[in-house]
C-alpha cells in the first residue's frame, strides 16, 4: 500500500461565514466546496488553481464531536489554546505581509529570513496559526 497525495486538511472555526470572509475575502483563497449535508455544512477552500488540496473549515459539532466535547473545543479555540496550523507560500513574503497588515490581519510575527526562506505568522479570527512563506530554491 502506498499513499500518493494529501488531499484534505481540517481546522476548526466558530463561524463558517466569518471563516469564508477571512480565508477567501482577506487571504485570497477560493471556495472549493460549500454543501449543506443536513447534519453539517461541508465547507472547503483551496489555494487558487490547486483544487487537489482542500482545507475543511469545520464548525465543532456533530457528527465528529458530541455536544459536550464540541463545547470544550469551542472554549479552547476561543482561548487560543487549540488552534490548528497551516502553512501557505507566496512569491513575495514582505509584500504579502504589508497587504495583510493593511487589511488588519492579526500578525503574530514579522517577516524574517530563515534557512528555508522568508516567512511570517498570522492568526485567523478563531486562533488558528498560519505561516506564510517565500521559500528559497532548494538545491
Amino acid at each position: 500500500m502506498t499513499m500518493n497525495a494529501l488531499t484534505r486538511s481540517q481546522i476548526y472555526v466558530l463561524d463558517q461565514d466569518e471563516a469564508l470572509d477571512f480565508y477567501v475575502g482577506t487571504l485570497g483563497l477560493e471556495v472549493n466546496t460549500d454543501v449543506d449535508l443536513g447534519f453539517m455544512r461541508w465547507l472547503t477552500v483551496n489555494v487558487p488553481g490547486d483544487k487537489d488540496r482542500e482545507i475543511l473549515l469545520e464548525k465543532p459539532g456533530p457528527p465528529a464531536l458530541d455536544p459536550g466535547t464540541a463545547e470544550q473545543v469551542r472554549e479552547l479555540l476561543t482561548k487560543g489554546a487549540m488552534g490548528g496550523w497551516l502553512c501557505l507560500t507566496t512569491d513575495d513574503a514582505r509584500k504579502t505581509y504589508e497587504t495583510l497588515v493593511a487589511k488588519g490581519v492579526d500578525i503574530t510575527d514579522e517577516p524574517s529570513e530563515k534557512p528555508y526562506g522568508i516567512d511570517f505568522g498570522i492568526r485567523d479570527p478563531f486562533g488558528n496559526k498560519i505561516r506564510i512563506g517565500q521559500m528559497f530554491a532548494q538545491g
